[in-house]
């Protein structure tokens, strides 16, 4: 994992759905939690919101903070 992966998640936004436009670190846990259900789409946004899944349902989103203030 590199800092570009984590920077990618306070800057891309969700490209399609009912959170479209909002940035990929802002979704909310539950709607992460039913892409890990139902399956993560293919691509770069499949890894992002995976990895995003990852550091929600572990409590870390504050790993993220440091890179929102740049």
């Amino acid at each position: 994992m590199n800092v570009e992966q984590f920077e990618l998640l306070v800057t891309r936004t969700m490209p399609f759905g009912k959170y479209k436009g909002r940035v990929i670190a802002d979704l909310p846990g539950h709607y992460l939690n039913w892409f890990a259900r139902e399956g993560f789409p293919p691509g770069e946004i499949g890894r992002l919101l995976a990895l995003m899944h990852e550091i929600d349902h572990n409590g870390l989103k504050g790993i993220l903070d440091p890179l929102r203030k740049k």
